[in-house]
């Protein structure tokens, strides 16, 4: 009997507890997390009315577009296209295939591009963070050809790497043939919804970027053969004076792609892309796109959930440890356009039936559902925060040696 008693005490010790860890999560139901809601002081404008012909406005953290005004006609970007160009160099700093402080020497074919350009001299050295400087301050067409030679050896070669980036961010219409925009090649095309993907994807994934793109005016210097001076970098999107929040992102204009900008601004924690291409004149370019932006922030209320719930182990049947750590993915953001009441957000756990072993670290196990007034709203992904092998047989051999050790 003295037996028997131990065996089902050490059980209910083993797989008892886990389980109760488990069902205790699984109470986290319709508590309210601190939700972050702000609102813009102007009330919500009407649609706005553009001479522009292609446009659209999107909200970074969750991709919502908010406006848009036939976003997936083919037009030429022109120098918007080096938003590709940066968000590539940005993955070469990331990968650690370059430093801000390499020195990027600049070949006769850099020199040699016309249009928006720094001045650079063929074997004249820059440093990486003042050629994305050029490129992104000043729109120097010499500077990015010097920064894609640098990282794929040949324009050709980085332009067959933005072409594939593209595709991978599933911009379905757009086809780059060189790295600034500067061509008139008809098969150098995107659209307004593509320019908003790929600036998201810029500002979500490297958000340092407008450090770069709100300076408005800085110095660099040339040495050559010729000596050493100063060449003055004066920002071309001029809306960053003109619009509260303003911080980027990237101008273009040729007579071919007319006039092209992809704005972005940050008001209260919420940031808007605003994508205007082929816009008629300079002015209405950056007009409309306050205008859009100044629209898009109207609209706008954004939930943050900032203190979700603590997580405690779950139990994994079949396993050498019987429970495992796990960890929501990531925070939960959600943006209405509606006005709705945030109180209102319910959330609940919900587990996966019958967690079994083996697992990998980061599988997912469950997700955390948010609601709103009964309707599903998003969820967050429940993941192991380590790998769970499957118990072999020394594993239980192990377990009953404990048991009749007590």
């Amino acid at each position: 009997m003295k037996k028997l008693i131990s065996w089902l005490l050490v059980f209910w010790m083993v797989f008892g507890t886990a389980v109760s860890a488990q069902e205790g999560v699984s109470e986290i139901q319709n508590a309210q997390g601190n939700a972050l809601e702000i609102q813009n002081a102007a009330e919500i404008q009407s649609v706005p009315e553009i001479q522009t012909p292609h446009a659209l406005v999107m909200e970074v953290s969750t991709g919502q577009v908010l406006f848009e005004k036939d976003a997936d006609a083919k037009i030429h970007p022109a120098s918007v296209t080096k938003i590709m160009t940066v968000l590539l160099i940005f993955e070469a700093l990331e990968a650690g295939r370059l430093t801000l402080d390499q020195e990027v020497v600049t070949s006769a074919h850099a020199k040699s591009m016309g249009g928006s350009q720094v001045f650079l001299e063929e074997g004249e050295t820059q440093t990486v963070e003042t050629m994305l400087k050029c490129i992104i301050i000043a729109s120097g067409n010499d500077a990015a050809v010097a920064m894609a030679e640098q990282i794929a050896g040949t324009e050709e070669a980085f332009v067959a790497a933005m072409n594939e980036k593209a595709e991978a961010l599933g911009m379905k219409n757009t086809h780059f043939v060189d790295c600034c925009g500067l061509t008139d090649s008809p098969e150098h095309y995107t659209t307004a919804r593509d320019v908003a993907l790929m600036s998201r994807e810029l500002l979500l994934r490297f958000p340092q970027v407008v450090e770069y793109s709100g300076i408005w005016m800085e110095d660099i210097t040339h040495v050559t053969r010729k000596g050493s001076n100063t060449f003055t970098l004066t920002n071309t999107n001029k809306l960053l004076r003109a619009f509260n929040g303003c911080d980027g992102l990237k101008t273009g204009s040729t007579s071919y792609a007319k006039y092209c900008l992809s704005a972005t601004a940050e008001r209260g924690g919420i940031r808007l892309i605003g994508t205007v291409m082929t816009s008629p004149d300079s002015k209405t370019r950056f007009a409309e796109a306050g205008q859009l932006l100044n629209y898009g922030f109207s609209r706008c209320t954004l939930y943050h959930d900032e203190e979700m719930q603590p997580l405690e182990p779950i139990a994994v049947r079949g396993a050498a440890e019987p429970t495992v750590g796990v960890e929501y993915e990531r925070e939960f953001s959600w943006l209405s356009t509606e006005n709705d009441d945030f109180s209102a957000i319910e959330k609940q756990i919900q587990w996966q039936p019958d967690v079994r072993a083996p697992l990998e670290q980061g599988e997912q196990v469950g997700a955390c559902v948010y609601t709103l007034n009964g309707r599903e709203i998003g969820s967050v992904p429940i993941v192991t925060t380590a790998a769970v092998e499957r118990a072999g047989y020394f594993d239980y051999l192990y377990k009953m040696w404990m048991l009749w050790a007590i």
